[in-house]
């Protein structure tokens, strides 16, 4: 057995789970690691187990920008769709903290569609949650203040970390955000201000009033 799937048996068959221990790798990664980048050919689909994945991409000025990120069950359709189309990945994924997932060989993603409904189901479903991710960033970038997207930012932080204390520094905030540092540090020094936040190195502590 590569690795405990109980998470997973409430989404796929009992034969299906079978096929992903006997075909899926089984992979675990640190905070920081690189897990798929820029460029580099995708051979395999992770499925999430524990932990959150970032995933992002560069404009065409060369900035990363945050698309969406990944938790438990969860899986990148960007990954799958370089699989299929044996294309370069356009894409950085990177374990914001210890990460476990399962890299199902992109020889089994079409097959399995054929075969099992709820593989299909999930791919679909995966797809449609990513793009809807992906609608809610334009929507946040296009009509919303900075501020308000300041704090959906942290409160989306808290939700994917489960803890009140957000561990990232004002310039990768800043980056993901796609705006200045100086501008980030401005909106959370006005939420300290405000006793929303407690400011320390590289951590943001979220107190009660924060909401």
């Amino acid at each position: 057995m590569i690795a405990n799937l109980d998470k997973l048996k409430s989404i796929f068959e009992p034969q299906l789970i079978q096929e992903i221990q006997q075909f899926g790798i089984f992979q675990t990664f640190k905070e920081g690691d690189l897990i798929m980048d820029y460029g580099k050919y995708v051979r395999m689909m992770p499925i999430v187990l524990q932990g959150t994945v970032k995933v992002s991409r560069l404009d065409e000025k060369e900035n990363e920008i945050l698309l969406y990120y990944l938790s438990s069950n969860e899986s990148c359709s960007m990954a799958y769709s370089c699989c299929l189309e044996a294309k370069k990945s356009e894409v950085r994924a990177v374990a914001e903290d210890n990460v476990e997932l399962i890299a199902i060989p992109h020889l089994k993603l079409d097959d399995w569609l054929c075969t099992y409904p709820s593989w299909k189901n999930y791919i679909m479903r995966s797809f449609n949650e990513r793009f809807i991710e992906l609608l809610k960033s334009i929507e946040s970038i296009a009509f919303h203040k900075l501020d308000e997207r300041l704090i959906a930012y942290l409160k989306e932080k808290q939700r994917l970390s489960g803890s009140s204390v957000i561990k990232a520094s004002h310039h990768l905030i800043a980056d993901e955000m796609a705006t200045a540092r100086v501008v980030i540090s401005r909106l959370l020094k006005q939420l300290e201000n405000e006793n929303k936040i407690i400011l320390y190195r590289n951590e943001i502590k979220l107190l009660a009033s924060f909401g």
